[in-house]
């Protein structure tokens, strides 16, 4: 099961998702559509079952907190998805491994999706729950933590303040820069490095058996 077909519940986390070319542009948008409608039921029921919660807090509206600017606001936001898109990234990629192939004696290098993938990836959510737990404990105070633009939007157009609207567009603006720059870092970055790094030990390895 390839990371496209996951749950990704997050807008942010599906913008990284196409940015890496892991999905197309039709499933990424209907993804979004499909995780905006979710956050607006859930919104709502929340409101329907628990209205006197949901009033005392304000319907768990994202918003700016006094005595913070925009631009810190917009910096929380994007330094928090990144901190998300990077982990998922990171605890779901596929295994690179070299493989030693006896019959051309010599090393090949193998890019490969393996049966190994499936269980080391049931682990996946204990990092990226751990790194939406951290992102919430360092944004808490400054946005109510965003870093989900499906959640943000549900909650704004049920609870549906004017305060709210004021700066919803970091909501989205700061998770969609921090996924890009996240998914750009670990696919053209570190990608690259390791199979780099994968490329120079197959060479050293090649020239070591001419000597021999």
């Amino acid at each position: 099961m390839t990371l496209s077909r996951r749950g990704h519940i997050n807008p942010a986390v599906t913008f990284g998702l196409f940015l890496a070319r892991k999905v197309s542009m039709i499933r990424a948008l209907l993804c979004t559509v499909a995780q905006c409608l979710g956050a607006i039921c859930g919104a709502g029921l929340v409101k329907a079952f628990q209205k006197s919660y949901y009033n005392r807090y304000g319907g768990g509206a994202n918003v700016l907190a006094d005595g913070y600017s925009k631009g810190v606001g917009l910096g929380a936001e994007i330094i928090g998805t990144f901190v998300l898109v990077y982990t998922v990234f990171s605890a779901t990629k596929t295994p690179m491994f070299l493989c030693f192939n006896s019959e051309q004696s010599r090393w090949r290098k193998n890019i490969v999706s393996v049966e190994l993938e499936r269980e080391a990836t049931v682990l996946a959510p204990l990092p990226i729950g751990f790194a939406v737990f951290m992102v919430h404990l360092a944004t808490i105070s400054i946005t109510s933590t965003g870093i989900n633009p499906a959640r943000s939007l549900g909650v704004a157009i049920i609870y549906n303040n004017d305060r709210v609207w004021d700066d919803h567009w970091i909501f989205w603006v700061g998770p969609f820069i921090g996924a890009a720059v996240a998914a750009l870092y670990h696919q053209f970055v570190l990608m690259a490095s390791t199979i780099k790094a994968l490329s120079d030990l197959t060479g050293a390895t090649k020239s070591h058996h001419h000597i021999i």
